[in-house]
């Protein structure tokens, strides 16, 4: 039994938990506003709003109710037990709310078929405590696209609701927005109404375990995309839920994450910003703000993919990680898991429990990804650098990865050899791009020739030595 409310009703369902949210409120609750547009996460146009509990910050007890824009039409329906999954039903009321206002005072729609994400995704903007600035407003709405308005009706939609956000407590904003009309009154009881229906999960659960061995799934956010009828068919054994499979915390400088850690969770954890002071801006890079909101990390590396950004990421780490099977586990190098394409070391029943590396304190970080569109795209070409050098430049020690030219996401061994115990000047650099071009072997594709993607890598690679920035011209002078 799969229990959420939805809107403001109870539900319990014994539907197929892989079946999707999308489908479930269409088709059985017939709550036609949320649209079907691409089925694959792209379009924004099913987008809801997911609310559930997720702890508080070091130092801060308990937890918090927190609502997060998602695309239904990937979301497994297991995946939203015991959560708030508001469509845009949910949201309406009497009269017009400040957000829907906005869209129709700047002609925001005009065929009105995304419109629907519009409002769910802003809706959630100013959902979210912290959220005020205009950039947030804008950041919101990452994962909707609109074929009609050329987007600068809803950009002026976004200035609107940034501004009228200048009032909004910085904390417990819900009754704020019931009292100014931004959602129903409903809202102010949901959090009372979900503790007591956790709780009565939670007893439900030790009867009877509603995750039963299967199919594994996290987020969803490539499984549904490829195989969505085999989920919906399946025995699915939910992990995106799973306990300690969400903790990230750090142990004697080791950082643990764990393998349903979405990408959203990793970018706003206050320990990873700490080691990271760029990751803000890598993480804009990927993907969008629904699809960061569901995908896991253990997801983003089984996948396999030659151009799987957190694969990328987190193999420039040097990272570990932890496979577990029937309570057994073993650990192994990340850059040891891809054997091929779409082939990775790892059974068919084990799952990623956690990701180990050690934090970057000192080191220098980058990552870099160029792809076709700004938000939402897959990379022509990835890479991530993990830099740390002497006082007189020499490279002490340096780990390099690279996608969309291989076969798999790509660890270069050999280039980082060649650079360790080098000073980083002209002619060194123009040796290690000549060796990283016997490591890779690009295709040409949809994305670029393999020509195009070799000049690609040089630049980005380039770009991890910014702090260099005279010698990189020189580089680029000769090469």
């Amino acid at each position: 039994m799969i229990r959420f409310i939805l809107n403001e009703k109870l539900i319990d369902t014994e539907l197929p938990s892989g079946s999707t949210v999308l489908d479930f409120v269409r088709y059985h609750k017939r709550l036609t506003g949320t649209k079907i547009g691409c089925r694959e996460g792209d379009c924004g146009a099913c987008t809801i709003l997911v609310g559930s509990f997720e702890n508080l910050p070091a130092g801060r007890q308990g937890e918090k109710l927190v609502y997060r824009s998602m695309t239904s039409c990937l979301m497994p329906l297991g995946n939203a037990h015991g959560k708030h999954i508001v469509s845009v039903e949910g949201v309406n009321m009497k009269e017009l709310s400040p957000v829907q206002n906005a869209i129709v005072d700047t002609n925001g729609t005009q065929c009105g078929f995304c419109t629907i994400g519009f409002v769910m995704s802003f809706t959630g903007f100013v959902l979210n405590d912290g959220a005020k600035q205009y950039d947030e407003a804008i950041a919101a709405i990452d994962g909707n696209i609109c074929r009609c308005t050329g987007y600068k009706s809803i950009e002026r939609a976004a200035a609107i609701l940034s501004e009228k956000m200048d009032r909004k407590p910085e904390a417990n904003s819900i009754e704020w927005l019931v009292k100014n009309g931004f959602i129903p009154e409903y809202f102010t009881g949901i959090r009372g109404r979900l503790e007591q229906l956790n709780e009565t999960i939670n007893a439900f659960d030790a009867k009877e375990n509603l995750s039963q061995p299967g199919m594994m799934i996290g987020g969803g956010t490539d499984l549904v995309v490829q195989r969505a009828l085999m989920v919906k068919r399946s025995s699915v054994q939910h992990l995106f839920d799973a306990g300690h499979l969400n903790d990230i915390r750090v142990e004697h400088n080791q950082c643990h994450i764990g393998g349903a850690v979405t990408v959203t969770a990793f970018a706003e954890s206050e320990l990873i910003q700490g080691f990271f002071p760029g990751l803000k801006k890598y993480i804009k890079l990927i993907s969008s703000t629904p699809i960061r909101n569901m995908a896991t990390m253990a997801g983003n590396l089984v996948n396999a993919s030659p151009i799987g950004d957190m694969s990328i990421f987190f193999l420039a780490l040097d990272s570990d990680i932890v496979l577990h099977k029937n309570g057994n586990t073993r650990t192994i190098k990340l850059k040891e898991f891809y054997k091929g394409y779409k082939q990775i070391d790892k059974a068919d029943d084990e799952i990623i429990e956690k990701i180990i590396f050690t934090a970057p304190q000192n080191n220098h970080f980058n990552f870099e990804k160029v792809c076709k569109r700004t938000h939402l795209d897959i990379a022509s070409v990835n890479t991530a650098c993990q830099l740390q050098v002497s006082k007189d430049v020499i490279v002490e020690d340096i780990h390099l990865s690279a996608g969309g030219v291989a076969p798999f996401p790509k660890y270069l061994s050999a280039t980082a050899d060649f650079m360790k115990g080098k000073k980083i000047d002209t002619d060194v650099l123009k040796e290690a791009i000549k060796v990283m071009n016997t490591e890779i072997a690009p295709i040409s594709d949809a994305r670029g020739t393999a020509e195009y993607k070799k000049l690609l890598l040089r630049q980005l690679f380039l770009a991890h030595f910014e702090k260099n920035e005279e010698t990189i011209k020189q580089v680029l002078s000769i090469h």
